[in-house]
C-alpha cells in the first residue's frame, strides 16, 4: 500500500492508534453497502475488486499484488497478510520458505532458518462459484486479519504470511451471483446457473492442479510450488453432508503411500484443533472421516501433499444467501454412518437443527481459518523445520532407491507431447535437467538434448505419482461387504495417458547437463528440404494438427497422404498432412510446436486426400455439463471451426453445414428432457426431445457424421437403434465398477480414425462402457436353430479393450469379466452418414493427449465424405 501515514499529525499517530487502525480502513460493509453474510446479498467481482484496493491503500499490513488474468479475462489478485515488518522483508520470508521447501542446505543452517523465518500459510475462497459463502467471506478475513489488535491475531501477524487469494474463479463467482439476483424471489432462487461457472471446466477447477491447462491453475501453481512454498495450503469448499455445518479433517482412508506420513498426521493433527475450537466456542456440527481420501492426487490440497505441504480442505454447509429451517423433529438418526447422539468421536457434536443462514457458513470458515492461522503461529518454526525434514527424507530416499532418475529421451512417437511432460513437471516444482552430450545409462543410449529428472529432490514424492503406476487398495464397507470405491480418480499414470516414453535409470545417469530454467515454449525452426511443392507432417503429433488447422484458417491447403511415404531416412506414416503455405508461416509454426517440416520438391506420388478444416457443432445442454466443457477447450486449442449447438438450435437449424456433430459425454434423460419448470426458468428446459433427435437422424442420413463420447452413445444407441450393446449398462456395481482408471486397449491402427496412433494406448475409463455388437439369435424355447445366415451388421471395430491385464493404473471390479475384448470405439454406416462412438471419454479432463487424435481423425474423415 501507499504509506499514508506520514500525512497524520504526529500527536494522533501517538493518542489515537486505535482510531487510525479502525477509522482509516474500511471494513467490507464500507463498500458493498451491507455485511458480508446478509441474507439475500452478494458481492460481484467488481466489488470485491473495490473492496480489494482500499484496504490495500489503507494498511501497511496488506500488499495486494496481480498473479494473473482468468479465461474471460478478469485480474486474479493474491493478498500478503502479516506485520509490518514482516511485509517489508517478504523477499527475504520468500528465500528462507524456498530454501526450507526445496531442502538443499545443512540441518544447522535450516534450524537457523526455522527459528528466522516466518511460517507462510495459504488461503484461498471462490472456487467453486455455487459455494458462494467462502468468495464472500474473505473480504472480511482480510480485514479482521489486517485490524484486529486482539492478542491472537497480532500474533499471527508477527509469526505468519498469510498468502489470501479472495477469489479464485472470479468468472465463475459473476456467473452464480447475477443468476442469484436475477432469480431472487422467483421459484429459481437458489437454482445453479444453466452454464458452467468456469468457462472450460466448470466443477472440474478443482481437478486440474497437475496438468495446469488453465491460466487460473498455472498462476496458483506457479506461487505455490516455485516462489512461496507455503507449510499449508487451505481451501475453502461447501459440500458438507446434510445437518452438518462443517466437514473437517481427518479424510477417510485410503492415504497415497506416496505422501510422508508426517503429511497425515499433520493434517489431523489441524483437524483436531478444529474441532477442539468449535467445541469450545460452542459452535456444533463439526464432522470428520467423511468421504474425502487422502489418495487422489489433481486437486488443489491434494497436491499440495506431494510437496510435502499440509493441504487442507473444509466443506461447509450453507452456500446460498437463503435463509433454510431444518425441523429438529427431524433430525436423522445417522448422518455419513455417524449417530446424531454424541457417541461418535468423529462427530462429537451434532447440530440438532434450527434455522440456518448464510452468516453462519462465514462464521464457521472464519473460525476455522483462525485456528489455522493460530496454529500456524504457535508453531512456526515446527512447520518450517518440518518441510525442510520432509524434504531431506525424500532426496536420501531419492539416491537409494531403485530408480535414481526417469529419462525422457528425444526418440519419442510425439515429442510435443514430451515436452509437454517436462512442463507439466516443471510447473509443478520439479527440477528438469537437459543432456548438453549423448550419454548411456543401464545398458541404454540417449542422444544430447534428452530429459533427466533425478529422483533425489525434495519432491520426490510428486515426481513418482504422476510417473509411477498406481495401485489403489481395496477396502470394504464391513467385513464382506461390498467394496469402498474410490474417491474421484484411481489411476492418472502421465506416461500411460499421454503415450510419451520414459525410461527408469537404476543408476544415476553420468552425464553433463543444465538445469532447465524455464517452461518450454519456443524452440528452433525444423525446416528441412526442397519445399517447392509443400511441406509433410508427421501425424504422429498432436501438434500437427493444432498446426494444420492454424494453415487452413489462414487460407492454405492441406491434405492427408493414404500411404506411409519415405523421405531420407524418415518414414511417415499414412495420414500425415501435406501442407501448402509461406516459408515464414511455417518457420513461426514450427518454432511454437517444435514440430519438423520436411520439404517436398514435387508431388508425392501416393495418392493425396485435400482436406478442409472441419466446421463442428458442439451439442451443450442447459444442464451445465463439464465433459462438454473440456471438449470445447481442445476443439478452440486446437483450432478446430466450432460452433455451440443448444437443443433449439438442432431442432430448427440447417445442420447440414456441419461436417460432424460432437455430443459429449451426458446421461441420455438429461440429453432427451433437460429439466423442468420445477427446476429451472422455462428458457432453459427441456432437451432434444423428439424433434431434435429427428433431425440428428436426418443429419446423418443426409451425410453429417455424428460423434458421441461415453454416456452419450447410449442415448444414440437407444434413439437411432444402432445395432450394439453397452455390456456393463445393466450391471450391478457390486460386480463391475471402475472410478477413474486407466485401461488397456489394442488399435486398429490401419483404419482411418486411429491415424497417429499407437497400437496399444491407456484408456481413461471413469464409470465407463463397452460395446457388444448385435448378433443373430438362432435359439428358441431353449433349442438351438439352423438358420441362413442374416446380413451381419456394419460395423467397424477401431479400438478394443485389452484381452488380458487389462488395468494400467488405478483399480478395477469385474474388467476382466465384463471388458475385455469388447470394442471401445466403433464406426458404425448411418445412411449416407457415419456415427462414431466412444465407450470412454478421449478427452477427459484434457489429460488423455496419447487417445486425441481418435477425436481429430473423426473430425477430419467428416470433411472426406
Amino acid at each position: 500500500m501507499i504509506n499514508r501515514l506520514k500525512q497524520i499529525p504526529i500527536f494522533l499517530l501517538v493518542i489515537f492508534p486505535f482510531f487510525i487502525s479502525a477509522q482509516s480502513i474500511p471494513a467490507p460493509e464500507d463498500v458493498f453497502g451491507f455485511k458480508v453474510g446478509a441474507d439475500y446479498k452478494l458481492a460481484d467481482y467488481s466489488q470485491i475488486e473495490d473492496y480489494l484496493e482500499q484496504l490495500d491503500r489503507a494498511s501497511d499490513r496488506v500488499q495486494k499484488i496481480e498473479i494473473g488474468t482468468s479465461v474471460l479475462g478478469r485480474k486474479m489478485y493474491l493478498l500478503f497478510i502479516s506485520s509490518e515488518e514482516n511485509l517489508a522483508d517478504l523477499d527475504k520470508h520468500k528465500a528462507i520458505s524456498a530454501k526450507m521447501a526445496r531442502a538443499r542446505v545443512s540441518d544447522d543452517e535450516a534450524k537457523k532458518l526455522s527459528i528466522e523465518g516466518k511460517a507462510v500459510v495459504w488461503i484461498d475462497g471462490g472456487m467453486h462459484s455455487t459455494e458462494l459463502a467462502h468468495g464472500q467471506m474473505t473480504s472480511e478475513l482480510a480485514y479482521t486479519l489486517a485490524t484486529s489488535e486482539d492478542a491472537e491475531f497480532q500474533n499471527i501477524r508477527e509469526n505468519v504470511i498469510t498468502l489470501l487469494m479472495p477469489v479464485m474463479n472470479p468468472d465463475g463467482l459473476d456467473i452464480v451471483v447475477n443468476w442469484y439476483k436475477q432469480n431472487l424471489g422467483t421459484p429459481y432462487e437458489t437454482s445453479y446457473p444453466p452454464v458452467l461457472y468456469h468457462y472450460y471446466m466448470g466443477y472440474d477447477n478443482n481437478r486440474d492442479w497437475f496438468m495446469n491447462n488453465m491460466p487460473e491453475t498455472q498462476a496458483v501453481t506457479k506461487v505455490l510450488y516455485n516462489d512461496w512454498y507455503p507449510q499449508i495450503v487451505y481451501n475453502h469448499h461447501q459440500s458438507s453432508p446434510a445437518w452438518t455445518k462443517i466437514s473437517i479433517p481427518p479424510y477417510a482412508d485410503p492415504v497415497n503411500p506416496n505422501i510422508h506420513p508426517a503429511v497425515t498426521t499433520g493434517v489431523s493433527e489441524v483437524g483436531s484443533a478444529m474441532s477442539k475450537r468449535f467445541s469450545l466456542e460452542n459452535m456444533p456440527g463439526a464432522i470428520a472421516d467423511n468421504y474425502y481420501t487422502m489418495f487422489w492426487n489433481g486437486g488443489g490440497r491434494t497436491v499440495p501433499y506431494y510437496h510435502n505441504m499440509i493441504g487442507i480442505l473444509t466443506e461447509t454447509g450453507h452456500r446460498t444467501p437463503t435463509p433454510r429451517y431444518y425441523d429438529p423433529q427431524k433430525l436423522p438418526k445417522t448422518i455419513a454412518g455417524m449417530p446424531t447422539d454424541g457417541t461418535d468421536i468423529m462427530y462429537p457434536n451434532p447440530w440438532k437443527g434450527g434455522e440456518s443462514h448464510f452468516r453462519d457458513a462465514v462464521d464457521y470458515m472464519l473460525t476455522a481459518t483462525w485456528t489455522v492461522l493460530d496454529l500456524a503461529a504457535d508453531r512456526k518454526s515446527d512447520y518450517l523445520f518440518n518441510i525442510y525434514r520432509m524434504g531431506k527424507d525424500a532426496i536420501d530416499k531419492g539416491q537409494t532407491s531403485e530408480i535414481k532418475a526417469y529419462v525422457i529421451g528425444k526418440d519419442q512417437w510425439d515429442s510435443f507431447e514430451a515436452e509437454n511432460l517436462v512442463n507439466v513437471l516443471m510447473q509443478g516444482g520439479m527440477e528438469v535437467h537437459q543432456a548438453t552430450e549423448k550419454f548411456k545409462v543401464d545398458d541404454q543410449s540417449f542422444s544430447k538434448g534428452s530429459y533427466v529428472v533425478y529422483t533425489d529432490q525434495a519432491f520426490r514424492p510428486y515426481l513418482t505419482d504422476l510417473m509411477e503406476k498406481q495401485e489403489y487398495p481395496t477396502k470394504y464397507q464391513y467385513p464382506g461387504g461390498p467394496a469402498k470405491t474410490p474417491y474421484d480418480l484411481a489411476g492418472w499414470t502421465l506416461p500411460l495417458q499421454m503415450g510419451v516414453k520414459v525410461d527408469r535409470a537404476a543408476e544415476k545417469p553420468i552425464v553433463n547437463t543444465e538445469l532447465v530454467s524455464s517452461l518450454i515454449g519456443s524452440r528452433p525452426a525444423q525446416i528441412e528440404g526442397n519445399a517447392t511443392f509443400g511441406y509433410i507432417i508427421s501425424v504422429n503429433s498432436n501438434a500437427s494438427v493444432a498446426v494444420t488447422n492454424r494453415l487452413l484458417k489462414s487460407g492454405n491447403k492441406a491434405y492427408r497422404t493414404t500411404e506411409s511415404m519415405k523421405i531420407g531416412k524418415e518414414t511417415f506414416p499414412i495420414g500425415s498432412f501435406v501442407v501448402l503455405g509461406s516459408e515464414s508461416e511455417e518457420k513461426a509454426l514450427s518454432e511454437e510446436y517444435g514440430l519438423k517440416f520436411s520439404g517436398l520438391k514435387s508431388k508425392p506420388k501416393i495418392d493425396l486426400v485435400e482436406i478442409s478444416l472441419p466446421k463442428v457443432g458442439l451439442y451443450k445442454s442447459w444442464i451445465p455439463n463439464m465433459d462438454e466443457g473440456w471438449t470445447r477447450f481442445i476443439m478452440d486449442d486446437y483450432y478446430f471451426d466450432m460452433d455451440t449447438l443448444h437443443d433449439e438450435d438442432i431442432q430448427y437449424k440447417d445442420l447440414s453445414v456441419y461436417d460432424a456433430i460432437i455430443i459429449p459425454s451426458q446421461d441420455a434423460e438429461n440429453i432427451m428432457h433437460g429439466r423442468s419448470v420445477l427446476q429451472m426458468p422455462v428458457p432453459f428446459t427441456g432437451g432434444l426431445e423428439l424433434e431434435g433427435t429427428l433431425a440428428l437422424s436426418n443429419y446423418v442420413k443426409g451425410g453429417g457424421t455424428l460423434i458421441t463420447f461415453d454416456a452419450a452413445s447410449d442415448f444414440v444407441i437407444d434413439q437411432f437403434g444402432l445395432p450394439l450393446r453397452n455390456v456393463v449398462q445393466e450391471v450391478p456395481s457390486k460386480n463391475f465398477f471402475i472410478a477413474g482408471s486407466l485401461i488397456k486397449a489394442g488399435v486398429n491402427i490401419n483404419n482411418a480414425l486411429a491415424y497417429g496412433m499407437q497400437d496399444t494406448v491407456a484408456l481413461s475409463f471413469n464409470r465407463s462402457r463397452a460395446f457388444s455388437v448385435d448378433k443373430q439369435r438362432t435359439s428358441g424355447e431353449g433349442g438351438e436353430e439352423k438358420l441362413a445366415e442374416a446380413p451381419r451388421p456394419e460395423v467397424d471395430i477401431v479400438v478394443k479393450y485389452a484381452k488380458e491385464d487389462l488395468l494400467m493404473s488405478g483399480w478395477e471390479m469385474g474388467a476382466k469379466r465384463y471388458l475385455a475384448d469388447k470394442a471401445a470405439l466403433v464406426n458404425v454406416p448411418y445412411g449416407q452418414g457415419n456415427i462414431v462412438l466412444f465407450a470412454f471419454r478421449p478427452q477427459f479432463r484434457a489429460q488423455p493427449r496419447g487417445t486425441y487424435k481418435l477425436i481429430f481423425n473423426a473430425l477430419y474423415n467428416s470433411t472426406e465424405q
